[in-house]
């Protein structure tokens, strides 16, 4: 099975909806018609609307469609952005000016589209202070806020605890 449209012998129907080369509408015609105009116009007869009554063929250059079919699908592609997960580590004792260096990261990859995983690491004794974490996580969650949706709720896994964060939209 070829992709693309199908072309001159490929359409195998009676009769067929033609549009010429000039895009003017020429009405229902027989397909061996259709090929002659065609051929007669040293271009290929083209399906553009297979599944409709009858099916709509065009005159046209088959590799020039296929050219600009290709073109327009690179450019799609092009125009995509995949949302990553961006990771910003932290201590429970994190210093002011450090928490603010890490808000400001933050900040960017909400900007650029990408979603936060703050992720707080507790060492030795700090363990027994898990709402040292919890305080910081909620901080955070209250300054970006306007920019910002939870996404997955602070949650405590062996020594550390996570929290996901997504830019609002």
């Amino acid at each position: 099975m070829k992709e693309g449209p199908r072309a001159n012998r490929d359409i195998r129907v009676p009769k067929v909806q033609l549009i010429d080369d000039e895009g003017n509408n020429r009405g229902v015609v027989s397909i061996e018609d259709a090929l002659a105009a065609a051929e007669e116009a040293g271009l290929d007869l083209i399906e553009i609307a297979p599944n409709s009554e009858p099916p709509v063929c065009k005159i046209g250059d088959l590799g020039k469609m296929k050219y600009q079919s290709q073109k327009k699908a690179a450019e799609a592609r092009k125009k995509q952005k995949t949302i990553e997960i961006k990771e910003i580590k932290m201590r429970p004792n994190i210093d002011t000016h450090d928490y603010e260096v890490k808000m400001k990261a933050v900040r960017r990859f909400f900007e650029e589209g990408d979603k936060v995983k703050l992720t707080l690491r507790f060492r030795g004794r700090e363990m027994a202070h898990m709402e040292l974490g919890m305080q910081l996580l909620n901080r955070v969650r209250e300054e970006v806020e306007e920019i910002a949706k939870v996404e997955a709720e602070p949650k405590l896994e062996g020594r550390q605890m996570m929290m996901v964060l997504a830019p609002r939209i």
